[in-house]
């Protein structure tokens, strides 16, 4: 279990954290939420030992491995190759291989007496099943899976770590990570470089991780499908809620709702009670009773509620002027970045008014490259971009906000870029993006990266565009102003084109999908759901294509038609000739005492298999409300009962799951046989 106790933290005279307890139960999945710049990342520094807490304690089980995945790169061998690099990933592999090979060594020699040989046979047999353990024999076959997962493409798996791009390289780092299988996962915005099909693919991954998931990050799409605890990290404390984060979000509003409720008794009682003592405070008849008053407004203690902050003020975005049917139109386009080697090839597509189109696919597939041709920003090598009639652009790239005064200030640059706006509308715009206040102040030139990209697309938002091309707007927003945004944009009138590798934000936004792949622009008319059931039907379909049908399979040699009556002479001894098939009757009745007799056969694992699964839920729901109890003890709790009952659960739980391994595992090895034996009736 890992436990914070009275952790604090400070930089400067800023508190980040102030007086922090909670703790992190082994196999919990926990995402951390809250505003940028809140501690959630200090919270994992302090965790993996980067950092160390000003006071308190952070106490983490010194025998579970943890695996750190930061936003920065943090690269221990870049000279190796991208390969090597994610195999290494188990230092510990290492060790035991050298040893292995050393005893190995030692055994082909001469002049070892039995007694010697017997401790290195007896001392390999121990490494070799460390060796396996760790999972040493299928961790080349695991690093290759990671990459491909990933997006990295196999003919560069033998190419220098250093020949990647940073971006690149953190997708390798968190490749190098997941191949370790840590005991305690920790991920600091994983998907900050990743695209829509890598991120699907993590997804994908982590729902099978078995170990203790600790996750910050602003994708919702993660949190709600990985997460069952929720750690709120704002104003310096840290709240535990359970479920993800849409569970969380409704727990959160309504404890906010009963607190304000109980402030508002709270109030209520005391106005009476000080209404009572300044009336009666100095007559003497009524003084003792004012006195008796006074003490119970001196005991009550004050109900603080933190203000609540769902979501960022509303993006009101200007009414954008009527534009032509026909938005943009690409016929034939082809482009090189040296002329040679093209990135986009032979596309052609059309967007319509209104269309909210986003661009999806792998990274190095031309997104941004396809983005920036309908901007206007790149030319094309070969074909047309047709502008419609009456279409006002607007451009968001990822060095967009560079072209900003350095000198001027955060309200300056935005008054400057739309002086038809009022003052209130370009305040509680900046203010949607996380700039109000004095920060409104601030110079550009002592920006950060990420704030210099808020204010860009801040600044672009304010003006009266019909058509915005949109290219990750999401980067270094957090969740509440991604919900904002993606609020705004879905009723926007407009026509958008977006790239982004935020899932949530596409599915909420885009009602056309644009898939792209090499030397392939194929377009869906509807939004995400909507791409992903074509895509799951296309599958389904290649995989039908694949199994021979009815008219594909040989004909039986009864079925052929001879060419003279005359019986099959065997090729070889043993050979029996082809028996002819049975009547209709007689094979449907062979398969009724086939299905009968796999049915009895199914029936005591099938009850297996619902009676772990009902029990496994059962522990769940126990172990879910003991650790509610820990969260949140009542006076006299028993701890040490507490924490020996969940000790007690996760022996069970193992229990039950390895009897529903078994029984899953003999019901799949019966319908395999079950099916076996069918096809040999109906051959």
């Amino acid at each position: 279990m890992i436990q914070f106790v009275n952790v604090s933290k400070n930089f400067g005279r800023q508190v980040v954290i102030s007086e922090a307890n909670f703790a992190i139960h082994d196999g919990e999945r926990v995402g951390f939420v809250g505003p940028n710049g809140a501690g959630k990342s200090t919270l994992l520094e302090m965790l993996s030992g980067h950092q160390q807490p000003d006071h308190g304690e952070c106490n983490v089980p010194g025998n579970q491995r943890l695996g750190y995945v930061r936003q920065q790169l943090n690269a221990h061998a870049v000279t190796a190759t991208l390969l090597d690099y994610t195999e290494d990933a188990l230092p510990e592999l290492n060790t035991i291989s050298h040893d292995l090979n050393a005893i190995e060594t030692k055994l082909a020699g001469d002049g070892l007496d039995e007694t010697e040989q017997n401790r290195l046979l007896r001392r390999l047999g121990e490494l070799q099943t460390q060796y396996e353990h760790l999972g040493g024999y299928e961790l080349r076959n695991r690093a290759e899976a990671t990459l491909s997962g990933l997006g990295f493409r196999e003919e560069r798996f033998n190419d220098p770590f250093t020949s990647f791009s940073g971006g690149w390289q953190i997708r390798a780092e968190l490749a190098r990570i997941l191949v370790a299988q840590p005991d305690i996962l920790v991920l600091d915005e994983p998907t900050n470089y990743l695209d829509v099909p890598a991120v699907e693919w993590l997804s994908d991954y982590l729902k099978g991780y078995s170990g203790t998931l600790l996750l910050v990050s602003h994708d919702r799409f993660l949190l709600n499908t990985l997460t069952n605890v929720t750690l709120e990290v704002m104003g310096g404390h840290v709240t535990r809620y359970p479920g993800n984060y849409e569970e969380y979000r409704r727990a959160r509003t309504a404890r906010h709702e009963q607190l304000l409720a109980q402030k508002r008794n709270l109030d209520h009682k005391k106005e009476q009670l000080e209404r009572f003592i300044d009336r009666f405070r100095y007559q003497a008849t009524k003084a003792a009773q004012a006195q008796s008053r006074q003490k119970q407004l001196d005991k009550l203690e004050e109900i603080e509620v933190q203000s609540i902050v769902d979501h960022a003020p509303h993006i009101r975005l200007p009414e954008p002027p009527r534009s032509g049917d026909e938005v943009l139109r690409l016929e034939d386009i082809g482009y090189a970045y040296d002329g040679i080697h093209e990135v986009i090839s032979h596309c052609t597509m059309r967007l319509e008014r209104g269309e909210h189109a986003a661009v999806v696919g792998l990274n190095g597939m031309g997104k941004t490259t396809l983005l920036r041709l309908m901007a206007g920003k790149f030319t094309p090598k070969y074909g047309r971009v047709v502008n419609g009639s009456n279409v006002l652009p607007g451009y968001q790239s990822q060095d967009y906000a560079e072209t900003m005064d350095p000198d001027a200030t955060i309200y300056e640059t935005a008054k400057s870029y739309a002086n038809e706006r009022s003052e209130a509308d370009i305040r509680d715009l900046l203010a949607s993006f996380g700039f109000y206040g004095e920060a409104l102040e601030k110079k550009v030139q002592v920006l950060s990266g990420g704030e210099k990209v808020r204010l860009g697309l801040a600044r672009l938002l304010l003006k009266p565009l019909n058509f915005l091309l949109l290219d990750e707007p999401t980067t270094h927003l957090d969740i509440h102003a991604r919900e904002a945004l993606q609020e705004a944009l879905a009723k926007y009138p407009g026509t958008i084109a977006l790239v982004s590798h935020d899932i949530e934000f596409v599915r909420g936004v885009a009602n056309t999908i644009y898939a792209m792949e090499p030397g392939k622009l194929t377009k869906y008319y509807g939004g995400y759901d909507y791409y992903h059931q074509k895509l799951a039907e296309a599958k389904a379909a290649q995989l039908a294509a694949a199994q021979p049908t009815p008219q594909q399979k040989p004909k039986p040699a009864a079925m052929a038609a001879p060419k003279k009556q005359e019986a099959k002479v065997p090729e070889k001894s043993g050979e029996k000739p082809a028996q002819p098939k049975g009547n209709y009757r007689d094979l449907k009745r062979a398969e009724s005492q086939l299905r009968q007799t796999f049915g009895k056969l199914r029936r005591p694992y099938e009850a297996t298999v619902t009676a772990c699964e009902t029990r496994i839920s059962e522990l769940e729901t126990e172990q879910n409300g003991i650790y509610e109890k820990l969260n949140n003890p009542e006076p006299g709790a028993d701890f040490a009962a507490l924490n020996k009952r969940l000790a007690e659960i996760n022996q069970e739980s193992e229990n039950e799951t390895w009897k529903w391994e078994e029984a899953s595992t003999a019901l799949e090895k019966l319908e395999e046989e079950f099916q076996e034996r069918l096809k040999n009736l109906d051959a």
